[in-house]
């Protein structure tokens, strides 16, 4: 059984193969309407069920077309929908009955201690749809997204641009896994996990902490960013953007990139904080190929978790 839940915990060779078949599906998917079955998967006649603690826009839009493109079928459940962490029925109870019922989970949480607890107790597939720590589906549609574009990631550097998040941790282990360098730009208290760090560097990763941006995406070919403020994040929110400020990724931080540098984003945004429109509507951004490739990277894991 085949579980995404990391980038880190699928070898270098599983993960490239992931990559090959997203960029393969999106070639051969059908024009003539957005639930066509262009052709057979692992996927068809299973039922994947998506369960969301947190609220999404790209990962269900994109996880449901997935599966129907696979020939297969969804069910969507909110928190409120279910016993799951109310402590109304334990987290085995709740793994036995999501097991009995469907083919294959998307889980969409918190606490990334959650998902790691229901992996361990279901008897399908799991995938990682976000949690606090991590967001694996998000970059691998940016690896995607970049090498359609720009050609192959090895040897690349990338810049992340902001806060220490979730994304931030799973952009550290892409740059592991996909050989690319990572120039981490966040503020002194806004790293990313400790935890990621020392597992990069056990692996020899190429990544370096700036805390002077403009140091930071000196040359690089992509400059990556999120929202400053995630959901349930209950801190000092005047505060972290008055740390984030000298922070925000416009016209004169893209001008220090490269020429040709690209400018991805995880979507939501809030424009004129983190980003400036100019650069998000402008000629480097590939946000929206991004989110459309969300679509082809969640076939491609979703084919690769069913397959045996």
């Amino acid at each position: 059984m085949k579980h995404f839940l990391d980038l880190s915990l699928i070898p270098k060779s599983e993960l490239h193969n992931i990559l090959s078949e997203a960029k393969r599906r999106k070639g051969k998917q059908s024009q003539a309407g957005k639930v066509v079955v262009s052709e057979p998967s692992n996927a068809k006649d299973k039922l994947l069920l998506m369960i969301f603690e947190k609220p999404s826009t790209r990962t269900r839009l994109s996880f449901d077309l997935a599966m129907r493109q696979l020939g297969g079928e969804t069910i969507v459940m909110n928190s409120q929908d279910m016993h799951l962490g109310k402590g109304e029925e334990t987290i085995g109870d709740t793994a036995k009955v999501i097991s009995g019922f469907s083919d294959i989970v998307m889980f969409r949480t918190f606490k990334h201690q959650t998902l790691l607890d229901l992996s361990e107790l279901l008897t399908i597939p799991l995938i990682n749809g976000l949690t606090d720590s991590s967001h694996p589906c998000q970059l691998l549609s940016d690896v995607m997204t970049f090498e359609e574009k720009k050609g192959s990631i090895k040897g690349a550097k990338v810049a992340w641009v902001g806060d220490g998040n979730n994304v931030t941790n799973s952009a550290i282990e892409a740059a592991v896994q996909f050989d690319f360098a990572i120039n981490i730009c966040v503020p002194q208290n806004y790293l990313p996990s400790k935890k990621v760090l020392d597992w990069a560097q056990s692996q020899n990763g190429k990544v370096e902490i700036f805390h002077d941006v403009k140091d930071g995406v000196k040359g690089v070919d992509c400059i990556m960013s999120d929202k400053w403020i995630s959901m349930g994040d209950d801190g000092d929110v005047k505060k972290k953007k008055k740390d984030l400020k000298s922070f925000q990724v416009n016209d004169e931080l893209l001008s220090i990139a490269n020429q040709d540098a690209v400018y991805l984003h995880v979507l939501p945004a809030a424009r004129e904080e983190e980003v400036t429109s100019s650069v998000m509507d402008g000629p480097q951004s590939l946000v929206w190929l991004q989110a459309e490739n969300r679509l082809h990277g969640q076939k491609a894991i979703i084919d690769w978790c069913l397959s045996s």
